[in-house]
């Protein structure tokens, strides 16, 4: 069965290509977003690689990384009629399994939907000042001026902002594996519940909540595994981005059950790539 990864990329083609080299077999399908304020060239970009358009400007944090996906997905889904799942990277993802072990994983994984996801309350994943509260990206000085005015009278009042439509927030780490059924759901939820989408715009990170809301809003909730066969490593509890992977981190990565880890720069990395390279073509031998 075909695998469809989407890979969204805003800097280092020389990584970027690398991924796609790495992911380049016949049963998989690579399709590349490139941040269109990047300065990286879509020319050079690896010759397998599908190129999305149009390109969006993404911003960290706000709707814009939403709607990046929300445009990719799209395109594939309009492509690419028979697959079984896409695979969501950023081009500073690398792959930890050889490909034909990669797609047995993914094909003994069918069943379920590759999702992180948690309630977010209290109890749960207590982040809900990203929804409870109004978040600008971009915009004027009297936009910001006005946004801020709101907050403060939700403070001042004690209310809080709810989803609409009866949708229950739930959130998690923005790299899923969902397949084209349960895409094609969260897509048609998506199209008509538009004032979730016009909440999402005013959502500080809505990438890290939309499609989780949506799924677990679906009939795919039952299919959810809360595990997206990520290795992942923060710095602290409450730090905005996670740590960039160096030679130290080996053993972990190695100890972990992840398909792929996260994130890697070139330079900051150059001390562990050759390491993982080494022991992906072990596994491949083996």
């Amino acid at each position: 069965m075909k695998q469809v990864f989407l890979i969204c990329a805003h800097k280092d083609i020389e990584q970027l290509n690398a991924l796609v080299e790495a992911l380049r077999d016949p049963d998989f399908i690579v399709y590349v977003h490139l941040d269109r304020k990047s300065a990286l060239d879509p020319a050079a970009l690896h010759p397998s690689a599908i190129r999305v358009a149009p390109r969006i400007d993404v911003r960290w944090g706000g709707f814009s990384q939403v709607q990046a996906t929300l445009v990719s997905l799209r395109q594939i889904l309009r492509e690419q009629p028979d697959f079984d799942k896409v695979i969501f990277l950023s081009a500073q993802d690398y792959p930890l399994l050889p490909n034909e072990l990669l797609k047995r994983e993914l094909m003994r994984l069918q069943a379920h939907e590759l999702l992180e996801t948690a309630p977010i309350r209290p109890d749960g994943w207590n982040v809900g000042f990203r929804y409870q509260f109004f978040h600008r990206e971009g915009g004027g000085k009297l936009e910001r001026l006005a946004c801020g005015l709101a907050n403060r009278m939700l403070r001042l009042t004690g209310q809080r902002r709810r989803m609409p439509d009866g949708f229950a927030p739930h959130g998690g780490a923005s790299w899923w594996a969902l397949s084209r059924d349960c895409l094609l759901e969260a897509l048609r939820l998506a199209d008509s519940h538009p004032r979730l989408l016009r909440f999402m715009r005013t959502v500080q990170c809505p990438d890290e909540m939309l499609f989780q809301t949506l799924v677990m809003h679906s009939r795919f909730a039952e299919r959810v595994l809360s595990d997206n066969f990520r290795y992942v490593q923060w710095p602290e509890q409450g730090a905005r981005n996670p740590k960039v992977l160096d030679a130290a981190d080996f053993e972990r990565i190695r100890a972990s059950n992840a398909h792929f880890c996260r994130k890697l720069d070139s330079q900051a990395s150059a001390g562990l790539l050759p390491r993982l390279r080494q022991w992906k073509e072990s596994r491949a031998a083996a």
